[in-house]
C-alpha cells in the first residue's frame, strides 16, 4: 500500500498556512502533498483595497508560492480547479484533467455576492484578486485623463460609488481620500469635482465595533470628502452609475463614473459545482473541520462556517480566522496520517481587529483595547505583517512587509 495523498486546494491564507505548517510536521516517507492552486503566487487579500486604489503597487501584494514551499515535500500544480468527485476522491481541474486524493483540503476561498441585483455583474467592479485591483486602478486612472481630455466635461465622470460599508468598504475608501488628491494634482483637477460615495443598506456601519471607533471612522472619511448614505440599499446597476434608496422610499438615481461593489462574499463556485450542502457556498463543518459525512475532506477559509455560539452566528470569513483553521488542519491531518482516532476541535482564539483608513490612520480593538490613529494604523501594519512572517518567515516579511526595515 502507498503512502496516502493529500492534495490542498487553493493557496489563500488557509491553504498556505496548511501547507507550510504539514512540510514542517511530516516526512516526505509519511505522505505525498500536492498544493493546487489557479495562479502560481498568493496574494494578500486584506492589501487589495490598496493595490485597487493605486496606494500600494499591485506587485507588493503578491509573492511567487514556491518562495514557501518545500519542494522536496510538497508538489505544486497550477491549475484551475472545476468540481470535486467527492465519492470518487478526484479533484477535475479546467485543463489538466483530474487529481486523485486520499485527503483533501478545499480552501478555495470566496466569490462577490451580488444578491442578485440587477446590473451588478455587468456594470461594477469587485475586488477580488490582484487582476481585479489592478482594473480598478487603471479605470479610476483612466476616468480622470479622460475628463480631463473632453471638451464637455461630465462631472459623473469622476463620481466613484461603493457599495458596502463593510469592513472592505471602509479600507477602500480610506485608501481612496489618499489616492484622490495625488490623482487631482497629476490630472490638473480641483478637487472638489469628485464626488466619493459610501451606500450601505444596513442601519450601522462596521457593526464588530463599538459606536465610538465607528464614529471616529465616519468622521475621519466625511472631513475628507467622503458620503455616507447608511440604510441605503442599491437597487441596480446601469452604465451611468447606480439606483439607491432607503426601504419604503422612492430609488434615485447616483451617476458615476466608477461603482464598486463590496458588500459581500460567498464561498467559492465549486462548492455548489461539486453539490456540497451549503448556505451562500459555505458548508457547515464538523467541529474538526471535516466535511460531514466526509471524514476525508476538510474545508476551511471562506467556504467553511462554523457558528459562534456566543451569539448564534457564523464567524465572518476573515484572513485570522483562516490562517488558524490552516494551522488546526494540519495537526488533524498528521493525526489522521499517524492513525490518531482523536482529532482536536476548532477554537477561534480571536486576536482582535484593525481597520485601516488609509496610511497613517485606522480603528481596532487588539486583545480588548480599543484603538484609533495612528497607534492603530502601527497595529494594522504589525498585523499584516505577523500574517507573512507566519506564512514565509522573517525573509518574506523583508522582502513583502509593511515596515521599511532597510
Amino acid at each position: 500500500m502507498g503512502k496516502p495523498k493529500i492534495v490542498i486546494l487553493g493557496a489563500g491564507y488557509g491553504g498556505l498556512m496548511t501547507v507550510t505548517r504539514l512540510q514542517k510536521q511530516i516526512s516526505k516517507a509519511e505522505a505525498e502533498i500536492v498544493l493546487i492552486n489557479k495562479d502560481d503566487y498568493h496574494y494578500e487579500t486584506t492589501w487589495l483595497h490598496e493595490a485597487s486604489a493605486g496606494t500600494l503597487h499591485h506587485d507588493r501584494v503578491r509573492y511567487p508560492i514556491k518562495n514557501v514551499l518545500n519542494g522536496n515535500k510538497v508538489k505544486f500544480i497550477q491549475g484551475e480547479v472545476v468540481r470535486v468527485k467527492k465519492d470518487e476522491n478526484k479533484v477535475v481541474l479546467k485543463n489538466d484533467g483530474e487529481v486523485a486524493y486520499d485527503y483533501l483540503v478545499m480552501a478555495l476561498g470566496s466569490n462577490a455576492e451580488t444578491f442578485g441585483i440587477e446590473g451588478l455583474k455587468d456594470y461594477t467592479f469587485s475586488i477580488t484578486d490582484v487582476s481585479a485591483a489592478q482594473r480598478i486602478r487603471e479605470h479610476i486612472e483612466r476616468q480622470f485623463a479622460t475628463y480631463r481630455s473632453e471638451k464637455v466635461k461630465d462631472d459623473s465622470r469622476l463620481a466613484i460609488v461603493v457599495g458596502g460599508a463593510g469592513f472592505t468598504g471602509i479600507e477602500f475608501l480610506g485608501e481612496l481620500v489618499n489616492r484622490i488628491p495625488q490623482l487631482c494634482k497629476e490630472y490638473g483637477i480641483p478637487r472638489e469635482k469628485v464626488r466619493i460615495v459610501s451606500v450601505e443598506s444596513n442601519p450601522v456601519v462596521l457593526p464588530q465595533f463599538d459606536r465610538e471607533l465607528v464614529d471616529y471612522a465616519l468622521s475621519y472619511l466625511e472631513s475628507k470628502g467622503v458620503e455616507f448614505h447608511i440604510g441605503t440599499a442599491v437597487k441596480k446597476a446601469t452604465r451611468e452609475g447606480v439606483w439607491v434608496g432607503k426601504k419604503g422610499e422612492e430609488p434615485y438615481e447616483i451617476n458615476a463614473g466608477t461603482v464598486i461593489w463590496s458588500a459581500g462574499v460567498r464561498g467559492n463556485a465549486v462548492i455548489d459545482a461539486s453539490g456540497f450542502e451549503n448556505v451562500r457556498g459555505r458548508v457547515k463543518v464538523n467541529p474538526d473541520l471535516t466535511v460531514p459525512g466526509y471524514e476525508n475532506i476538510f474545508m476551511i477559509g471562506d467556504c467553511a462556517m462554523i457558528i459562534n455560539k456566543a451569539i448564534n452566528r457564523p464567524y465572518p470569513p476573515t484572513a485570522q480566522i483562516a490562517m488558524q483553521h490552516g494551522e488546526v488542519c494540519a495537526r488533524n491531518l498528521v493525526k489522521k496520517i499517524r492513525g490518531e482516532q482523536e482529532l482536536e476541535a476548532f477554537v477561534f482564539n480571536d486576536k482582535g481587529t484593525v481597520c485601516s483608513l488609509g496610511e497613517d490612520n485606522a480603528i481596532g480593538i487588539v486583545f480588548g483595547k480599543k484603538l484609533k490613529g495612528t497607534s492603530a494604523s502601527f497595529m494594522k501594519k504589525v498585523v499584516d505583517d505577523r500574517a507573512l512572517f507566519l506564512i514565509g518567515g522573517p525573509r518574506l516579511v523583508l522582502k513583502k512587509g509593511k515596515f521599511n526595515f532597510i
